[in-house]
C-alpha cells in the first residue's frame, strides 16, 4: 500500500493480494485518521459482500469467489464508542459476464490495485449501538 497527500484528499493505492478492510483500518491507524469518507475504483480476485436483513438483525452473506471490477465503493471511516475504528463500506462488482451484485463490504482481495481517494474530516464521527438493529449507527 501506499499513500500521497494531495491538497483536498489523500490517494490511497492499494496492491495485489491486500485486503481491503484490514489495509484501509491499519493505514486510518498508522495516520492517526478518525474520520473521514473515501471512494475507490479497481478490482478484487474475491469478495465477501453482505445484506443486513433487518428483521434477524443479522447480515446474509455474499460471497463472491471470481476476479471483479470494483464498478463503485463508497465508505466512511468513524469512531466506535470503545474508541475503535469502524469502517463502513458498500461497493458494487461486476464479473467478466456484466453481472453485478453490491452490498456491504466486510473483506475483499485486491488484484492488481484498488485506488482509493480518502477525503479526512476535522470533526470526529462516531458511532453508536442502536437497540433496534444491534448495527453501530452514526449519531451525529
Amino acid at each position: 500500500m501506499q499513500s500521497l497527500r494531495t491538497d483536498f484528499a489523500i490517494i490511497i493505492k492499494l496492491e495485489k493480494g491486500e485486503e481491503v478492510v484490514s489495509t484501509l483500518r491499519e493505514w486510518a491507524e498508522a495516520n492517526q485518521m478518525r474520520s473521514g469518507s473515501f471512494y475507490a475504483i479497481g478490482a478484487l480476485s474475491r469478495a465477501l459482500l453482505s445484506y443486513f436483513d433487518p428483521q434477524a438483525r443479522d447480515y446474509i452473506k455474499i460471497p463472491v469467489e471470481s476476479q471483479v471490477e470494483v464498478v463503485s465503493m463508497l465508505g466512511n471511516l468513524a469512531v466506535g464508542e470503545d474508541k475503535s475504528l469502524i469502517l463502513h463500506i458498500h461497493a458494487v462488482l461486476s464479473s467478466a459476464d456484466g453481472h453485478t451484485v453490491g452490498g456491504h463490504l466486510f473483506e475483499g482481495i485486491v488484484n492488481p490495485t484498488l485506488e482509493v481517494t480518502f477525503f479526512p474530516f476535522r470533526e470526529t464521527l462516531l458511532r453508536r449501538q442502536d437497540p433496534d438493529t444491534g448495527l453501530k449507527l452514526l449519531s451525529l
